[in-house]
């Protein structure tokens, strides 16, 4: 099925068109602001647009690399933003542009920028004449959208920000203090509400990955949801004196956990979509279901995509998850691996702990053996040693016919260095440069049969689904003591994953919840926020984890079963002013009347 095409066009030349044709010729390579805004294709065009400014998320460094799910391996600053090195000249990693990567769009300029462009489109629409108003109505609801998404962004990291309904020329005063952070939510969800109105539930055929009502009901109750949570309500780092740009001054916080649960409930209460695969029949189906649901094109659970198709990009950068994320043993990029930190996180199949200090479990962490098996989203959403992937390359398959993922190393006599490594290490054969850091490979949204050193696949990134919506009224409801109800909807997801219910009550349900939020929604980037509202980051930003695998040489063979020793490979560290991004120095220089975030 075709879907939303992001066209790379000239529209926003328009912007700064001049009123005067040079030489009385009209140019033939792009379009003029009379000609956009008198044809409803190229106003569609316009519109297209705004689906571009944030980024795509499966981009080269995933935003799970600068938390505590991930690391990347080529760094490019990402280990310093990891010690919390930001300062108001330098934002390490998150700036870097190799591949024209979603993070760096979403700093303080480029958003901006992409506001300015709505706020373009809101001081036309009034004036175009169109035969269809649906169309109208939905590019207008589009657009409402949009402007929200990109405020959303900017207070989750930066705190209130100026509030700008206008697109500025360059004649206009530009100096615009902050509005406080109170201002701007309930702006963007002033805006989500007029997007809500606009939209249509659903698409098919052309529009199918626009924007619809359960899109902008779903982003409303998540930033609701954050605008209840600690950060917001009470923080104050080192007696900052403009508390009202970072959080809430007044009113009641238990309101703010009640507008977040109706917000979430509202999408639950639209009908319109539904948990894929709810009901495995074991834990292999709940293992296969999940993986089918992350790899597929879109199930009853998702509410908003993004849509590829590879064929409109043939070069190897931008989006190509399976060769950026993939082992290096099959000529992949090895990037954003998961760490032990987060792999430790999943259960055992009865739903307790995973502990490195049980010898049992240490024994076998990964149940392939003969202990006990893990969580099954555990199996669909990380590649560990002896995990069964797809073939090896052709050059590589006489080293590993069957194809079996190799992290570890094994000793070949009785001499301690006669050793042999895993073909996905970065002491191995296969270009080891790319090798991976912490012995694990990213599983999650991968197809497993398509060979990423030639093609790429067509998974969509998914902004929003139903089990996000789930697991934020959960949250809301434990916040509100409303335990039971947590409960039920916190099960429902473990239902689908094939693990049993959460049965604890107060502050150990609290825990649960955080727990399985994690594992569900890892590498969805949820985790960055949810790290910084819940204000953990000193528990995020400590030690990070690898494991190494070691096949030993005993009774003159090499040992078929390794042993496994978790090890910190990375210290990482947090400094509070993290909680929120520095405003840029230059940004600074250019309006006096900004306010700067504490800390920097």
């Amino acid at each position: 099925m075709k879907k939303i095409t992001y066209i790379l066009g000239l529209l926003l030349l328009v912007v700064t068109s001049c009123n005067q044709d040079f030489l009385d010729k009209k140019p033939l390579d792009e379009y003029s602001e009379v000609d956009v805004w008198s044809d409803p294709a190229l106003i569609e065009t316009f519109v297209n647009n705004f689906y571009r400014e944030v980024g795509h998320s499966w981009d080269i460094d995933m935003q799970a690399s600068y938390v505590d799910e991930g690391h990347f391996t080529p760094d490019w600053g990402v280990s310093n933003f990891n010690k919390s090195l930001l300062t108001t000249d330098d934002i390490p990693g998150w700036e870097v542009d190799w591949f024209g990567t979603a993070t760096i769009q979403r700093l303080w300029g480029p958003m901006y920028k992409a506001i300015r462009a709505t706020n373009i489109f809101f001081s036309k629409i009034d004036e175009v004449v169109m035969d269809d108003q649906d169309m109208k109505d939905r590019l207008t609801g589009e657009t409402y959208f949009w402007r929200a998404y990109y405020y959303h962004y900017l207070t989750a990291l930066y705190g209130g920000v100026p509030i700008i309904k206008e697109p500025y020329s360059l004649s206009d005063e530009f100096e615009v203090a902050r509005n406080t952070y109170a201002e701007c939510i309930d702006f963007i969800v002033s805006d989500l509400d007029a997007a809500a109105a606009l939209l249509p539930v659903s698409y098919d055929g052309d529009n199918k990955g626009r924007a619809t009502k359960g899109a902008a009901l779903a982003l409303k109750a998540r930033v609701l949801l954050y605008a209840a949570s600690d950060l917001h309500n009470g923080y104050n780092a080192n007696g900052y004196s403009n508390v009202e740009l970072i959080g809430y001054t007044g009113g009641s916080q238990t309101d703010r956990w009640t507008a977040a649960k109706n917000a979430a409930k509202a999408v639950i209460d639209m009908g319109e979509y539904s948990l894929a695969y709810p009901n495995p029949a074991n834990a292999e189906e709940a293992t296969a279901n999940y993986t089918a649901y992350f790899t597929s094109k879109g199930e009853s659970e998702d509410i908003f995509l993004r849509y590829y198709l590879a064929k409109t990009d043939e070069n190897w950068d931008n989006y190509h998850p399976g060769i950026h994320n993939g082992p290096n043993g099959y000529h992949n990029w090895g990037n954003n691996t998961p760490v032990g930190n987060l792999v430790d996180a999943f259960e055992m199949e009865d739903g307790t702990a995973f502990d490195w200090d049980n010898p049992e479990q240490k024994a076998d962490p990964y149940g392939i053996f003969d202990g006990q098996r893990r969580d099954p989203r555990f199996y669909a959403n990380v590649l560990y040693d002896g995990a069964r992937w797809r073939a090896r390359p052709t050059d590589v398959a006489n080293i590993d016919p069957i194809g079996i993922i190799q992290t570890g190393k094994w000793q070949l006599s009785s001499d301690p260095d006669d050793l042999r490594h895993g073909l996905d290490t970065r002491q191995g054969p296969i270009e080891d440069w790319n090798g991976g850091r912490t012995g694990y490979y990213l599983r999650k949204g991968i197809v497993k049969d398509i060979d990423a050193q030639f093609t790429k696949q067509e998974v969509p990134w998914r902004y929003m689904r139903l089990g996000e919506v789930y697991l934020n009224y959960a949250e809301a409801c434990i916040e509100l003591g409303e335990d039971d109800e947590a409960k039920k909807y916190i099960n429902m997801i473990r239902q689908r994953a094939g693990m049993p219910d959460i049965t604890e009550t107060g502050e150990e349900l609290k825990a649960r919840y955080r727990n399985e939020r994690r594992v569900e929604l890892m590498y969805e980037e949820h985790r960055f926020f949810d790290v910084r509202r819940w204000l953990i980051g000193d528990e995020a930003y400590g030690d990070t984890y690898a494991v190494d695998v070691f096949y030993g040489w005993e009774d003159g063979a090499t040992a078929t079963q390794p042993t496994y020793e978790p090890w910190v490979y990375e210290e990482r560290a947090w400094d509070d002013k993290c909680y929120f991004f520095p405003i840029k120095r230059d940004e600074m220089n250019k309006n006096s009347l900004l306010i700067q975030n504490p800390g920097y």
